[in-house]
């Protein structure tokens, strides 16, 4: 079965795949959890830009129903998209079964929860303000990291000027936690086009070590922007430091 086969058929198997992520005595709720967003997104394996990073394409551009959001065809004859869009529209459905899951009791599963519903269409923000309030009682790191980039992505989808500037405050504010104002910066960067100030470069620098990096990769966002290198790092690289080349562009690099 080829990429946009698996896609699809992806793509169909979401809304099975909800029931089981809340059902706590399934055995394969963890993992079904950890691929219900997939489908919802498309062509975002190593995207770490600051123009198309968070990004949520939406909707067919006129007059051209064959290239529905940006995604290409699949082998079946259907534009990529209507998959993505169908994958986000029984996410969004079920937007009420999956807002418990950020108090489970496994981080994994906090984290994949936010990741899936980032994905929802969240006009009224509920998912944003349910996000919020559990930020302020999340002991977790990383989780928290995750509520961080799973509001920036919605907010991209819907902009909201309060929500980008909450964001902002959050890798400004020195008591966070360092994967709260890393994962707070890149949401920052991708939600407005102000030029980069030194405060945020030097959060950055301070913070964005190899160690952390790695760790972070925990967060599916991250895993999926790597390009080479640790998600962090290449996103950091790609939005601060765009004219550096990609770590595999050296032909030589690989020769003693």
């Amino acid at each position: 079965m080829c990429a946009d086969d698996s896609r699809a058929a992806a793509a169909v198997a979401v809304p099975f795949l909800i029931r089981v992520a809340p059902d706590i005595h399934h055995p394969h709720r963890v993992e079904a959890l950890g691929v219900l967003a997939g489908p919802a997104r498309g062509r975002y394996f190593g995207v770490a830009s600051r123009d198309e990073f968070l990004l949520h394409r939406s909707g067919p551009q006129q007059g051209a129903l064959d290239d529905y959001d940006d995604y290409g065809g699949e082998v079946t004859g259907y534009p990529a998209g209507w998959s993505v869009a169908a994958a986000r529209a029984a996410l969004t459905a079920e937007t009420p079964a999956l807002l418990p899951l950020l108090h489970a009791s496994g981080p994994t599963i906090r984290i994949d929860a936010a990741y899936a519903l980032a994905t929802t269409a969240d006009l009224d923000r509920t998912v944003r303000t349910a996000l919020a309030t559990r930020l302020t009682t999340e002991q977790d790191p990383m989780v928290r990291a995750a509520h961080v980039l799973a509001t920036a992505e919605l907010t991209r989808a819907h902009p909201h000027p309060p929500t980008t500037t909450w964001i902002r405050e959050r890798w400004q504010e020195r008591t966070q936690a360092p994967e709260v104002r890393l994962a707070a910066a890149i949401g920052w960067l991708c939600l407005t086009d102000e030029p980069a100030p030194d405060a945020l470069h030097a959060t950055v620098d301070a913070l964005a070590t190899d160690e952390r990096a790695h760790a972070m990769d925990a967060l599916p966002w991250m895993t999926a922007a790597g390009g080479g290198e640790p998600g962090l790092l290449h996103c950091l690289r790609r939005m601060l430091r765009p004219e550096e080349p990609e770590p595999n562009d050296d032909p030589w690099a690989s020769l003693p």
